[in-house]
């Protein structure tokens, strides 16, 4: 197995994410979906000086982004916006697509179970169609009930990637898989053969090792049912604003960079900028914690 990370977690200049991974010793990255921020051609070129490759990316679907939206028009936008970072992953030679199928934060069907269902199957499959035109694999990811009211849980993503087509597949998320799976080796060993990808945070979302995870159990079954890939840091650590705060240094207060989108998207997460030094010994953790047991 590789490890990876996503860098959708800190705003800062792609070239500095690529150099401090790099020096880590991660092999590739999953990229931020958001195909309008990247020169595809200069942060392939970067990634290639480093040594480094992109593994995927994961889609932010925010604001108006919705697969199952009851409007016609959006749901066409939304699926336009999938493909647009399919074909960011496709120039930059990645592998694979994470996508969450609604709005993240959204609480509120557009319409019955049935219609809804129908609207992600046909979005998904258009999208599976040009994913496969071009070779690259979709993982449809589930996350948790405070997030989505859609897909919560690996059965149900298996559900959809068959209604989907035969190559589309799920990638798991341990974070998620600890709120929601009333076993997560169990949904981990459900999932063989459509398994294409794995996000890893620990069970309070900070840097895998920081929590009650059981890191070397959940390596020992990804190789049972013989997944291979990558593994793909995720987390997104929430902050104390309080005297108990164990990182008094974690918060950042005046973070350049941060797009009002980028802004919304952390702090939906129970988080917020953090500091580079923070940021810096979340992603150095997280390499230490699992380097040793892949």
């Amino acid at each position: 197995m590789e490890l990876s990370i996503h860098n959708w977690m800190r705003a800062e200049p792609i070239e500095k994410t690529i150099q401090r991974i790099a020096a880590l010793g991660y092999e590739k990255i999953e990229i931020q979906g958001s195909p309008e921020l990247y020169d595809t051609k200069k942060v392939g070129q970067l990634l290639r000086d480093h040594g480094m490759g992109c593994w995927g990316s994961v889609t932010l679907m925010l604001e108006d982004r919705n697969l199952l939206a009851k409007d016609t028009a959006q749901r066409a936008k939304s699926v336009q916006y999938v493909k647009d970072v399919v074909r960011m992953v496709k120039e930059l030679d990645g592998s694979m697509v994470s996508v969450v199928p609604a709005t993240v934060g959204k609480i509120i069907p557009d319409g019955r179970p049935d219609e809804e269902w129908q609207w992600a199957v046909e979005g998904m499959q258009e999208i599976y169609e040009y994913a496969e035109s071009v070779g690259i694999v979709l993982g449809i990811e589930p996350i948790n009930r405070f997030e989505t009211y859609f897909i919560n849980r690996g059965d149900q993503a298996l559900a959809l990637a068959e209604a989907t087509g035969p190559n589309c597949g799920v990638c798991l998320d341990t974070f998620h898989m600890n709120i929601e799976e009333d076993n997560t080796y169990d949904a981990i060993r459900r999932a063989k053969g459509r398994l294409v990808g794995f996000h890893v945070a620990d069970n309070n979302r900070m840097a895998p090792g920081m929590g009650t995870i059981n890191w070397t159990k959940i390596i020992e079954t990804l190789r049972e049912i013989g997944y291979d890939k990558v593994l793909s840091v995720e987390f997104c650590s929430p902050l104390d604003r309080t005297p108990a705060n164990p990182y008094p240094n974690s918060i950042d207060t005046n973070p350049e960079g941060l797009s009002p989108e980028q802004k919304k998207f952390l702090e939906d997460h129970g988080s917020s900028a953090v500091t580079e030094d923070f940021y810096a010994m979340l992603t150095r953790k997280s390499i230490e914690t699992l380097r040793p047991l892949i």
